[in-house]
């Protein structure tokens, strides 16, 4: 699969005029026909809901596209919370998803209306402590253990995750919930991450309703939704084959025919959690090159660096890249492309074949649109970028502002010394 910027190189010209590099930029048409993609393929379940995972992109102005796509939210955090409060999200629009849960994010979660999803089974003690109470609705996140494979290919491995209850633990919780006054229930798994295989999620979609079937009889919970998370994956290489969206939504509806509708569950609502699969693709890292050093390797310096892209320091990830004006141009150049962390795991691409790169060329670096700009830091006391919207009639909108020294030193105590000496 060929990749190719969503943006052109006029138009970036056009764009670092005003905004200058490092910058993410979104595309808004692409992240809108995939929303309307990922509806067509669960059309079929008549409460079918994508919940945005906010800790992607927590970016206002993303989340109110994805509410107008008719979406809701995925949140994990107080902040996440917050954010969709403010974008208007409410009640059961927003699943409250998190670990290791401080009672005062139970409180906002359930201040807000929204779907709780226990991690564990000794939250349901501190969700009670925390609110007086046990909401009607409410959800658990499951942990079936062991290695998660598809053939013989190991997709991950749940069993060493710190998320989720045990098989025993799940069916213990709906009991004790139902004891203390829910009435409507939901079950979550997520058991692998980025697959890139129409076939992960008719099988994670087997596995929850199978136990769906079991909590019901063995509990007589009335089972509302089954929540198959995220874990759907984007190709960031270009030999990799993208996800067939419409192909895993029939997969599931196979499943659901097989499984729940003969044991009476057929008016079970399906939702996603989807993250990277909604926005991966549609946002890009614009960076310029501005050093290329000549020692042991060839290394071309770009002024972005590790705090505006950690996956590939963090993970060794594979994010391709575009050297703007040269697509057509013979990739007959090795090079580390590196940024100016004093870290040397700061790298962009490790001996990558690309044309030749001058000081001066705009660089793009691919899929950034999910946990791209959101996993950013400080370390080395560098500022964090900003963040632009590519909207559908082809203007260009500021949804972030860049970060400056001030926004640094701000949470000091001394932060007024620091203005003095400037």
């Amino acid at each position: 699969m060929e990749k190719k910027p969503f943006v052109t190189l006029e138009k970036l010209r056009e764009i670092v005029e005003k905004y200058p590099t490092p910058f993410h930029l979104y595309d808004e048409k692409g992240i809108r026909e995939n929303a309307r993609k990922l509806e067509k393929a669960f059309s079929w379940n008549k409460g079918f809901k994508e919940y945005f995972a906010v800790k992607a992109t927590p970016n206002p102005f993303i989340l109110n596209i994805l509410k107008e796509m008719g979406c809701g939210t995925d949140c994990s955090s107080l902040t996440e919370l917050m954010m969709s409060e403010a974008c208007g999200f409410r009640g059961h629009d927003i699943m409250f998803s998190s670990n290791e849960t401080p009672p005062e994010e139970f409180a906002l979660a359930d201040k807000l209306g929204a779907i709780i999803n226990l991690d564990d089974i000794t939250h349901i003690q501190c969700l009670e402590d925390t609110i007086g109470r046990i909401p009607k609705t409410i959800s658990c996140r499951y942990n079936p253990g062991g290695l998660f494979q598809i053939s013989n290919d190991i997709m991950d491995n749940p069993g060493d995750a710190k998320y989720g209850m045990t098989t025993d633990q799940i069916f213990q919780a709906f009991k004790i919930l139902k004891e203390k006054g829910a009435k409507y229930f939901g079950i979550h798994a997520f058991l692998a991450s980025n697959t890139v295989t129409n076939e992960y999620y008719p099988m994670l979609a087997k596995v929850l309703f199978e136990l769906a079937v079991r909590l019901h009889e063995e509990t007589g919970a009335d089972i509302r939704f089954i929540n198959l998370s995220g874990g759907i994956g984007i190709p960031y290489r270009p030999d990799q084959e993208p996800n067939d969206i419409m192909a895993i939504g029939e997969g599931v509806r196979r499943v659901y025919e097989e499984v729940l509708a003969p044991a009476g569950m057929g008016d079970v609502a399906i939702y996603t959690e989807l993250g990277r699969f909604m926005l991966g693709p549609y946002g890009c890292l614009v960076t310029e090159a501005i050093h290329e050093k000549h020692t042991h390797k060839e290394y071309i310096g770009v002024d972005a660096c590790a705090v505006n892209l950690m996956r590939p320091a963090m993970y060794g990830s594979y994010h391709h890249i575009t050297v703007m004006g040269k697509e057509q141009a013979p990739c007959d150049h090795k090079y580390d492309v590196v940024g100016s962390l004093c870290e040397n795991n700061d790298k962009f691409a490790i001996d990558r074949m690309l044309p030749k790169i001058d000081k001066g060329d705009l660089l793009v670096i691919h899929d950034t649109g999910a946990h791209g700009f959101s996993m950013g830091y400080n370390y080395n006391g560098k500022l964090r970028s900003a963040e632009l919207l590519l909207k559908e009639d082809g203007c260009v909108q500021l949804i972030r502002r860049a970060e400056t020294p001030e926004d640094y030193f701000a949470t000091f105590d001394f932060c007024d010394l620091f203005k003095e000496k400037q």
